[in-house]
């Protein structure tokens, strides 16, 4: 059931104006110089990604206005105007950012972006050497004929259009860039001053070299960029020719519909016209930008200055009572144990594998995969378990969105090594980050099992702020080898008693967690909650929480991207508080706090309040009994709701302020948490 008279942010707004606060950290001067760079390469990225997807889905459902109406609450046309609209002036913002205060302060710390016409004999000279040596062999020219069709541009590649002039005669041709150099050349140092030149200005600087045999007055050369349509049409009939079908699907999002065409907005206008013209892109779907496309590459801008330029590398703490000399489940088998990464080691997960690997006594290993590092040594220890004869039950996702390349061949290798490969259940992705390990003691089978809010992903967790849970408490490894044998059927689990299991369990067990605080609210009792997430867009969800705002039950959201919810409405949410925290780790742990009569009770989970995740996916929500652990996450949460530092406050006008509090004291959540976590001390140790 929609509800359609609740006030509501449409997403995809909210989803930009999360992207905006992003480009506020491009924007804060108290962010060193070369992450400043890098957020605008995350927002530039960001909005690709939105474009290939949520964008395309946008245009299908405007193809079914009317129905798209109907069914939606909202016009997608409307929508996509907006959204156009907002991301211009978005895009104007991040433009005179880059150009206008990063460069000039680059610039301040002898640190010098020069273009093709800023080079000098010697500079020059060293780069047509490069581009002779490095470059020339892999650019081969299309030379446009009006008569042909214009050739398809790749999705997300970038090309220069190129107009060559002799007299009144032109000529237009396409050079696409390779993508198997280095976007940032490094030119010689010259009295300490660092000088940094684009692949870009490389090619603009021999444009020369690559159109000789034509006699020309002048040349000019424009980028453009093509984002297409990058969802996944799949038969969701999970078979042997499962992996095929993935395979063939990605290949088609290569070629899928067109979104977005970003060009250099100093393209003359006789050339964007034959652009347009020839490709069959409306206006709607013109983006102007600056010279550079794919600023995503920025993420690599290498830093030639001192290292103060860069966040320092606060070194990874320990989790206290865990030691990689000893068998960590020999300590897992008496006490709950938390790791926060990136604050704590991802490490210890990976030793947690690698003994269950090497363990005599271990006879199997199940885990769920949603997003692996690309060399990861998680797939190593699975592996290695294999080949010590451990039965090993891997569930790999291969729909893990823009990950499915990656996921397609670690499971080709898996089941190359003897390991027993599992594709989920039919129509459903699998979401969940959940190990379960069995070891034979005293003649029976004990388990040991290792659950987080985020991936089994030792790349992303250098950067992601999550918690991962290792416990051998038998109410969770017991309904643990439910899940796993469901899965392992290809069905999904039923009658759990403490995993809160999507689709099956969420929906209803939030719904009654919600109604436990309504009910006390209306009894005079304290009644609260506190629910951390990536994403909140869940309309029956979200008239819930009004619901209980309105019994009075005082709600704190720490919602880190799009916000659906708007806080503070007159008969709806005045009980309601949403702030999102964007600073130097990706907050992406998934907490629900519940005040329960007093006695609180704390769950970590994989979902977000999205519809996909509590209807369309397998999650995993598990509560935490340990005390000391409970203790740790309120305690890092309350630490989140005090930020004033890079907090903001969500609300219906989308102004994307500050958190500001009362004490005058400046809080930053992620320098706070490590701080706490550095001095945590267990009562129970």
């Amino acid at each position: 059931m929609a509800h359609k008279r609740i006030p509501l942010i449409n997403r995809e707004i909210s989803w930009l104006y999360f992207n905006d606060r992003v480009l506020q950290e491009a924007a804060d001067p108290t962010v060193p110089l070369i992450d400043r760079v890098k957020f605008l390469a995350i927002y530039s990225s960001n909005l690709d990604e939105f474009y290939r997807v949520r964008v395309a889905t946008l245009n299908r459902l405007a193809n079914l206005n009317e129905k798209a109406k109907a069914v939606l609450g909202y016009n997608p046309k409307k929508v996509l105007a907006q959204i156009k609209q907002l991301v211009v002036k978005l895009d104007k913002k991040f433009n005179n950012l880059y150009e206008n205060i990063i460069v000039k302060q680059l610039a301040e710390n002898k640190i010098f972006i020069l273009n093709e016409r800023q080079l000098n004999v010697s500079r020059g000279s060293f780069v047509k050497q490069y581009f002779r040596e490095k470059l020339l062999s892999t650019l081969v020219p299309i030379m446009l004929d009006p008569q042909a069709p214009f050739p398809e541009l790749k999705d997300r590649r970038i090309y220069f259009f190129v107009k060559l002039t002799k007299g009144k005669r032109t000529r237009l041709a396409i050079i696409e860039f390779p993508r198997t150099l280095p976007r940032f050349l490094v030119l010689p140092e010259t009295n300490q001053l660092k000088f940094i030149i684009l692949l870009d200005d490389i090619i603009r600087y021999s444009l020369d070299d690559i159109f000789f045999i034509f006699d020309h007055d002048s040349i000019e050369a424009y980028s453009i960029q093509l984002t297409r349509d990058a969802e996944l049409d799949l038969d969701k009939e999970v078979s042997e020719k499962f992996i095929d079908a993935v395979a063939k699907s990605l290949q088609k999002r290569k070629k899928g519909k067109p979104m977005r065409l970003v060009y250099d907005a100093d393209m003359p206008a006789d050339m964007l016209s034959y652009l347009t013209n020839k490709t069959g892109i409306g206006s709607d779907s013109l983006i102007p930008g600056n010279r550079y496309h794919n600023f995503k590459d920025f993420i690599n801008f290498p830093n030639v200055g001192g290292p103060e330029l860069e966040y320092s590398r606060t070194p990874s703490l320990k989790v206290e009572g865990l030691s990689f000399g000893k068998s960590l489940m020999s300590l897992v088998a008496s006490k709950d144990y938390l790791i926060s990464t990136p604050y704590q080691t991802f490490d210890y997960v990976i030793h947690f594998l690698r003994e269950a690997a090497i363990d005599p006594r271990v006879t199997e290993i199940s885990i769920a995969l949603y997003r692996v590092a690309e060399n990861s040594r998680v797939m190593h220890a699975l592996v290695n378990a294999a080949k010590n004869g451990k039965k090993v039950n891997c569930l790999i996702e291969l729909r893990a969105r823009f990950d499915e390349e990656n996921n397609i061949n670690w499971s080709r290798r898996l089941e190359e090594e003897g390991i027993n490969v599992l594709y989920g259940v039919p129509g459903y992705k699998v979401h969940a980050k959940i190990c379960l390990v069995t070891r034979m003691e005293k003649g029976k089978p004990a388990y040991y099992s290792c659950l987080s809010t985020g991936n089994y992903n030792e790349k992303t967790a250098q950067i992601y702020a999550d918690h991962t849970l290792l416990t051998a408490n038998k109410k969770i490894t017991g309904d643990l080898v439910d899940v796993f044998r469901a899965l392992h059927r290809n069905t999904l689990p039923k009658g759990l008693k403490n995993l809160i299991i999507s689709p099956i369990d969420s929906r209803p067990t939030i719904y009654k967690l919600i109604d436990t605080e309504i009910k006390h609210a209306k009894a005079g009792k304290p009644a609260y909650m506190v629910l951390k997430m990536n994403s909140l867009a869940d309309e029956n969800l979200i008239a819930k929480l009004y619901e209980a705002s309105n019994a009075g039950v005082k709600i704190n959201l720490i919602v880190r991207g799009m916000c659906c919810l708007v806080p503070g409405v007159k008969d709806f949410s005045k009980n309601i508080k949403v702030i999102s925290i964007v600073d130097k780790y990706l907050e992406h742990a998934r907490v629900q706090i519940f005040c329960n009569g007093g006695d609180e009770l704390i769950y970590l989970t994989s979902a977000d309040f999205m519809t996909r995740n509590i209807d369309n996916r397998v999650e995993a929500g598990f509560p935490i009994y340990d005390e000391d652990l409970k203790r740790q996450i309120r305690e890092i949460i309350n630490i989140q709701l005090q930020d004033n530092t890079k907090a903001r406050v969500i609300n219906i006008a989308n102004t994307n302020k500050y958190h500001k509090t009362k004490s005058g004291v400046e809080h930053r959540a992620q320098i706070e948490t490590y701080n706490y976590l550095k001095q945590y001390k267990s009562t129970t140790n």
